[in-house]
C-alpha cells in the first residue's frame, strides 16, 4: 500500500456534549477533515446515541472546514436511514456487516447516495467475511472493542487483524480503501496500528479528554506515530 497520511477522526461520542459545537470546531482548527459520528439504537448494541439531528447541527461546520462527517451505523436496519443521514449531511456512510443480510444491495444505496460505503467488523467477526464485499467500499472499518461504549480497553488481537487486512488490499490491488480503526486508540498505540496499516485512527477519549486541549490532543497522537499533521 502506498504511504499516506493517517488520518484523525475524533468520535464525538466522547465530547462534552454541552460545548460541541466548540470541541468540533477546535478539531478542525487543529486539521482534522474526518468528524466520526457514533449511531447506536439500543438493538444492535445495548446504548442508544444520536441521529440524524446531531449530523445536521454540524453540517456548517464540516463545509467551512470542507470535512467529512462520517457516520457510524451501529444500527438494525440500516438501509431504512440511509437517506436521511445523507439529507442531513452525512459524506460517509459505515454500516455492520453483522446487521446487514443483504450486505452488497446496501452498500450500493449508499454509492447511490453520493456518498463513501464502509464497512465494520466487530473484533470477533472473521476478517474472511470482508472478502466479497471489499472491492465494492471505501472504508474497511475495524472494531477494536466491542461497540456500545467509548472509553473501553483496545483489544491487542486487532493489531494483527489490520496486519492481515492489510496484505488481503494489497494482494487484491485495493490500496485505495482505507483502514479504519476504532475504539481504544491512543498514544501508546496508534504508531503500531499505523505501521500495521491503519489510515483512519477514530479517536475519543484521546482527542476529548480534561487533560489536554483537542488541538494538543490532536498533535500528541500525529507525533505518536511521526506523521505530520493534515
Amino acid at each position: 500500500m502506498t504511504a499516506r497520511s493517517l488520518q484523525i477522526a475524533p468520535s464525538i461520542l466522547a465530547a462534552d456534549f454541552s460545548r460541541l459545537g466548540e470541541q468540533v470546531t477546535e478539531s478542525l482548527q487543529a486539521g482534522v477533515r474526518r468528524i466520526h459520528i457514533d449511531v447506536m439504537d439500543g438493538h444492535f448494541v445495548p446504548n442508544i446515541t444520536m441521529g440524524p439531528l446531531v449530523v445536521e447541527a454540524l453540517r456548517p461546520l464540516a463545509q467551512r472546514f470542507d470535512a467529512v462527517l462520517e457516520v457510524h451505523l451501529m444500527i438494525e436496519e440500516p438501509d431504512r436511514y440511509l437517506g436521511d443521514f445523507r439529507s442531513a449531511g452525512a459524506a460517509a456512510m459505515t454500516v455492520h456487516l453483522e446487521a446487514c443480510p443483504h450486505l452488497h444491495r446496501t452498500v450500493h444505496s449508499i454509492r447511490e447516495l453520493n456518498a463513501q460505503p464502509g464497512v465494520a467488523l466487530n473484533p470477533a467477526t472473521p476478517l474472511v467475511l470482508l472478502e466479497d464485499i471489499v472491492a465494492e467500499i471505501d472504508v474497511a472499518l475495524l472494531m477494536s472493542v466491542d461497540p456500545g461504549f467509548g472509553g473501553q480497553k483496545f483489544i491487542a488481537s486487532t493489531l494483527d487483524k489490520v496486519a492481515r487486512l492489510h496484505k488481503m488490499l494489497i494482494d487484491r490491488g485495493l490500496e485505495h480503501v482505507e483502514i479504519e480503526v476504532d475504539g481504544g486508540v491512543s498514544e501508546s498505540n496508534i504508531a503500531e496500528l499505523t505501521r500495521a496499516g491503519m489510515t483512519i485512527a477514530v479517536a475519543g477519549t484521546s482527542v476529548f479528554n480534561g487533560h489536554r486541549s483537542v488541538a494538543e490532543s490532536v498533535r500528541v497522537l500525529h507525533t505518536a506515530c511521526a506523521v505530520a499533521p493534515i
